[in-house]
């Protein structure tokens, strides 16, 4: 991940919308709105030059903003969400507007720019990849929803909608798997980076496709950032004399979901890190405590087996 090495002179805050983005330097009052579209924002770039800004997810609608900036070399953040409305929070501010919500993106920027990593363009094929597996989650998280509803009681008579829907998702998974099959073939570095993590015994070609597609970073962090930005981070909760339970809070919650599996595999005695999880079973740690230094344990290795083989980022 790369950051800045210098304070930002002139930091803009941009509010994206799906036709319009509100702009501003730090004050609401001197906020102005462009459209979002791909000559108006390249305009608006090349009149005002900042050398950094931010602007924060808004369902893809943010994106042509983002590449712009990457053509012009212009320093740029997309925020986290979440980060962002604590730090909102702490102003106490109550009013929202797009003129406001600006402002307040490019203090964020001038106030945290040491540990606010930049935006990069993702390869082609990388960004191909995630759209694949988003799909394939989207598809099986609905063929769940779908039997769930099959096995409800009184659903006797919808018996045949319900195997209909569920063999077209069916099909459109293994659809998926096949294309995923094809861009790892066909994609050198990605094929190379997929190896690297089916060596690792207990992670499959979905999961290792899932796992590189959500958290792309691996290979490039030290082994703290790798299991915080994970989300499997134990955090202290301590207050006083209270010494409280550590608990993973933050990261992306998606990649736990896919870390899961494997843990519990090596829970049941498989897998490559079935004797860590005995090892700690026997130390006295909790089952579930276990299963989640397991997962840690997972991403952390796959980290520095990534950053060992040093095969770059497709």
């Amino acid at each position: 991940m790369a950051f800045l090495h210098h304070p930002p002179a002139h930091c803009l805050g941009f509010d994206v919308a799906k036709t319009t983005i509100a702009v501003s330097n730090g004050s609401a009052k001197a906020a102005r709105t462009i459209t979002n579209s791909r000559r108006t924002i390249r305009s608006f770039l090349k009149a005002n030059r900042p050398d950094f800004f931010v602007c924060e997810p808004t369902g893809g609608h943010e994106l042509l903003l983002l590449e712009e900036a990457a053509k012009a070399g212009i320093a740029c953040h997309r925020a986290d969400t979440n980060k962002l409305k604590g730090f909102i929070r702490s102003f106490g501010t109550h009013g929202k507007s797009d003129a406001i919500d600006a402002a307040l993106l490019a203090a964020y920027g001038r106030e945290r720019w040491q540990i606010l990593p930049l935006w990069r363009a993702p390869d082609a094929q990388e960004a191909r990849l995630r759209s694949l597996v988003r799909r394939r989650q989207e598809l099986v998280t609905m063929r769940v929803a779908e039997q769930n509803r099959a096995k409800a009681p009184g659903n006797g008579e919808l018996a045949a909608s319900f195997r209909a829907i569920i063999a077209i998702l069916n099909r459109q998974v293994h659809a998926l798997d096949a294309a995923i099959q094809a861009l790892v073939d066909n994609t050198d570095a990605i094929r190379q980076r997929i190896e690297v993590c089916t060596s690792m015994n207990g992670i499959g070609l979905a999961s290792a496709a899932a796992l590189l597609a959500t958290l792309p970073e691996l290979g490039s962090m030290t082994r703290r950032q790798a299991a915080s930005l994970a989300g499997v981070a134990p955090h202290p909760n301590d207050s006083g004399l209270k010494k409280g339970y550590r608990k993973m809070r933050g990261g992306r919650p998606e990649v736990r979901t896919i870390l899961f599996m494997p843990a519990i595999r090596a829970a049941a005695g498989h897998g490559e890190f079935a004797g860590f999880y005995k090892r700690l079973i026997a130390r006295g740690k909790k089952p579930i405590a276990a299963v989640a230094a397991v997962m840690r344990k997972i991403v952390i290795t796959l980290n520095a087996r990534l950053r060992s083989a040093a095969i770059p980022q497709s």
